[in-house]
């Protein structure tokens, strides 16, 4: 199946059903309109000369018209391109490059800036305003009465990483990628008509893109959308639009559980998943004891649309710590020669299935080295399977500490600190050491009350880790440097710390 073939079906079996509708108010977003628009969309992308096949970048925050534009220019044979609006100049300017698009379409208060950081690009740059309806796009007369032939294997989505380590690498997602996933989520939450997300990610994200857009689509549901996250809000949005569900990531999460008192009556509420970064387990129980809300722990890569892991539904089957088992792909556990490992070793995490990305857009080297010489791809998680089939994640292979010989996991160190009644969030990242090779920098980010001082933690953290793993050094800061998808940028960290 394809986007399109979603889109047609739906607006075929329930076209006046509400898919997408603002929190902010104004007139929900329909199937059957869906399909409307996304035919004025193709006849508009047609009247800008821009070819199927050929790149679209959206340099825009949430909003129903972006919505539509996502899907609209995925519909019509072209591919997609959400830029992140968290980019640096210069790593945008990359991206716009780098990616060949043709048009660049921005909300009203970016275009000025993406039009200098495209001077001197083969595209154009339209403002779009994310709030606003069809007719900035011109009347829809010459629309075509049926969309283009789309393929399932046409590139849909190139959405680039975060380049945290290097140059962002443009991933690129197939029709039938994004069909997969988008099933697969809706299977495992067994998600249906009645069923209602509250969208707060930003949609230039995976996550977002997947999960709150792709997923209603597949199931038949909706999406109430929000201009981005508000802990003040935050429950109030998902009441009042009549939300089943939420999607949310660990940073949320923890918001929440700082926040204002829960509303009166959540029950509305059957589930909250939470992915893009590792949850601690204290975070998990805390939200639930709060809300009285069940927390499905997943995890995934832009690499594979998103979850490729998920806990169960049913409560009574999760595992804490867990992501989860394998999602709409099939999984395995590597050693450094590539071969597997038996249950409870710590090794690579592996991914096989339809989800997973054709490889990175004009970086064949990285594409060979993404995956192993009989398909897998190499997520570049370290973990282990349990003997269940539950696999969980330890940290990145990269972030991995060394020390004198020894393999020390960061989030092992993370979470015996977030165990301290004191502290609010916490990562550790190995630094030089002259004579370990490397030692443990705990960075920790504290609550208003209790107080603490690093002798308390020390003494905390030795009696939990022993003194081998315990941090030589703790810094304590106002916040972590993360990603876009909440996710704490463990290497960046150490960098800003540097003298």
């Amino acid at each position: 199946m394809t986007i399109l073939s979603l889109i047609n079906q739906q607006a075929q079996q329930r076209p006046g059903a509400v898919y997408a509708l603002s929190t902010e108010g104004g007139a929900p977003l329909s199937f059957g309109a869906l399909a409307a628009d996304s035919r004025h969309i193709a006849a508009w992308l047609d009247r800008q000369q821009v070819a199927a096949g050929q790149t679209v970048s959206l340099v825009m925050p949430n909003g129903l018209m972006t919505l539509r534009l996502l899907l609209g220019v995925m519909a019509s044979g072209r591919c997609v391109n959400p830029v992140n609006l968290l980019s640096q100049a210069e790593q945008m300017r990359y991206v716009l490059a780098h990616s060949d698009c043709r048009l660049v379409l921005a909300a009203p208060d970016w275009v000025e800036r993406v039009r200098a950081l495209a001077d001197g690009l083969p595209c154009q740059v339209l403002a779009i305003d994310p709030d606003g309806d069809m007719q900035q796009l011109g009347g829809s007369d010459g629309a075509p009465t049926a969309l283009p032939q789309v393929q399932p294997e046409d590139l849909a989505l190139l959405m680039y990483t975060s380049g945290t380590t290097g140059r962002p690498k443009g991933v690129m997602l197939t029709q039938a990628n994004l069909v997969a996933n988008a099933q697969s989520v809706s299977a495992e939450h067994a998600l249906g008509p009645a069923d209602r997300v509250l969208g707060v990610l930003p949609l230039y994200h995976i996550n977002a893109f997947a999960v709150t857009m792709l997923a209603p689509l597949a199931s038949g549901g909706s999406v109430a959308m929000a201009p981005r996250f508000s802990a003040a809000r935050f429950w109030q949005q998902a009441l009042d639009t009549h939300c089943t569900w939420i999607n949310v990531v660990p940073t949320i999460v923890s918001y929440l559980n700082e926040g204002a008192d829960p509303p009166d009556d959540v029950s509305g509420i059957r589930f909250c998943r939470s992915a893009s970064a590792a949850l601690p387990p204290e975070h998990l129980l805390g939200f639930q004891r709060r809300f009285g809300i069940g927390l499905i722990e997943t995890m995934g890569l832009t690499e594979t649309v998103a979850p490729c892991f998920s806990n169960p539904l049913d409560p009574a089957l999760r595992k804490l710590g867990a992501v989860g088992k394998a999602s709409g792909c099939v999984a395995d556990i590597v050693d450094a020669d590539l071969h597997t490992l038996p249950d409870n070793q710590t090794g690579e995490l592996v991914v096989k299935g339809p989800n997973v990305m054709r490889g990175y857009y004009k970086n064949p080297e990285a594409t060979a080295a993404a995956f192993t010489p009989d398909g897998w791809l190499r997520t570049g998680d370290l973990g282990h399977r349990d003997a269940d089939g539950f696999y969980y994640v330890t940290g990145r292979i990269k972030e991995l500490i060394i020390k004198g010989g020894e393999n020390i996991a960061p989030r092992e160190i993370d979470e015996v600190l977030l165990l301290h009644p004191a502290v609010l969030e916490a990562a550790a990242v190995g630094m030089p050491d002259k004579h370990y090779g490397q030692e443990i920098l705990a960075c920790v980010v504290l609550r208003e009350t209790p107080a603490c001082d690093e002798a308390e933690l020390r003494a905390f953290c030795e009696s939990k880790l022993g003194r081998y793993k315990t941090p030589k050094q703790f810094r304590f800061v106002n916040e972590l440097p993360r990603g876009p998808s909440g996710k704490v940028q463990r290497l960046k960290l150490l960098e800003s710390l540097e003298p």
